[in-house]
């Protein structure tokens, strides 16, 4: 605890020290979660998109494969500098981690992916999906057995009906 001494004039001319405690701030103990998953492209989705811009910006929305090729050949219009392979990993990240999952469209080889679940509960998803209709909420979602609640719920704000 850090102490601040005061010196206050007294009535007259004599002074007297006062000490005063002073409170402690506490460190800032959380930090800005990033907002990008770890996985190939986000180094090149750095380096590239920040140039101009926070690379958070370009997360906003959620897009299609389509769409985001459609931005990053925008970007490229407008100068933005890589490599060929450089743009194939941007896209294939934002596609992955940035796009909506078409929960009821979806082949199982893309939920694969875009749930990060084996094969086989991918298709257990279709499968369910075929005998049972369309989903229609997240609980719905997760009656597919073998499939991970918390996997469901990790990425519930990209899953479209």
């Amino acid at each position: 605890m850090m102490r601040v001494v005061l010196a206050v004039l007294l009535s007259g001319s004599s002074l007297a020290a006062l000490t005063i405690a002073a409170p402690q701030t506490a460190a800032p103990t959380s930090t800005a979660q990033d907002p990008f998953p770890e996985g190939t492209g986000k180094a090149a989705l750095m380096k590239v998109c920040s140039n101009c811009h926070s690379a958070e910006s370009v997360i906003q929305s959620f897009r299609t494969r389509q769409e985001w090729a459609d931005v990053i050949d925008q970007m490229a219009r407008f100068g933005a500098e890589a490599s060929d392979t450089e743009f194939d990993q941007i896209l294939t990240y934002l596609a992955v981690h940035f796009s909506p999952i078409r929960i009821n469209k979806a082949a199982a080889r893309d939920l694969e992916g875009a749930l990060d679940v084996p094969a086989g509960i991918a298709e257990a998803i279709v499968a369910y999906r075929q005998a049972n209709g369309d989903f229609k909420t997240l609980d719905d979602l997760k009656k597919v057995p073998g499939l991970d609640a918390v996997k469901v719920d990790a990425q519930k704000t990209r899953i479209t009906f």
